[in-house]
């Protein structure tokens, strides 16, 4: 079944793929490993976990911006060296909720930190929001069905953190639109999986 891009995250791939392709295709005759670049990717999100934790959250947010290009060169780099294993996908798919858990727990630690015990259970609710979007999708390509529906991806939750992050005032407003807006995706895609997965 041809899925067509239907989320914002799609949409971004499909205009910067040429770009992402031809990076990556240098990359893979630099005999760069993709799996490597995975790995590298995860450790600069540790690094600004760390930061959001001591309340450096700006300089935090610099730092995931700096490796947010590692996040689809990966599969690019992939593409370009013709990998047909599945192991990449899983690993990839993996660290991003690794990476999910430490910008949200590095928060969540922050405001520990700061007494605002109202704000840490909003950091978690956003956590388990974001966690729970990718799990309905990865229950249901189980079962055969393709779920690409939802006004949250990952990339959207993306953008919004890094926004949260930068401009100080809005980090709390923003872990509430992330919060709302994850868990409502959870429900888009709960919706679409009960009406479609009979038919996969």
């Amino acid at each position: 079944m041809t899925v067509h891009p239907v989320t914002f995250q799609d949409r971004v791939r499909g205009a910067l793929g040429g770009t992402i392709g031809g990076i990556g295709r240098g990359l893979h005759r630099m005999h760069v490993h993709p799996d490597a670049i995975t790995a590298v990717g995860l450790l600069v999100v540790v690094g600004a976990a760390v930061l959001i934790g001591r309340g450096e959250i700006q300089w935090g947010a610099i730092v995931l911006i700096l490796g947010l290009p590692l996040d689809a060169l990966d599969g690019a780099v992939a593409r370009a060296g013709n990998r047909t294993g599945k192991f990449g996908g899983v690993l990839d798919s993996t660290f991003d909720r690794a990476a999910d858990a430490l910008i949200y727990g590095g928060l969540a630690y922050y405001f520990a930190g700061e007494g605002e015990r109202g704000n840490l259970v909003l950091s978690l609710a956003a956590l388990t929001g974001a966690f729970l979007v990718s799990y309905v999708r990865a229950r249901a390509g189980e079962a055969g069905l393709a779920v690409r529906v939802g006004i949250m991806d990952r990339l959207v939750r993306l953008i919004l953190v890094l926004v949260a992050l930068l401009v100080p005032p809005l980090l709390v407003p923003g872990l509430w639109v992330l919060a709302v807006g994850s868990w409502f995706t959870v429900g888009q895609r709960m919706w679409y999986v009960r009406g479609h997965i009979d038919r996969a």
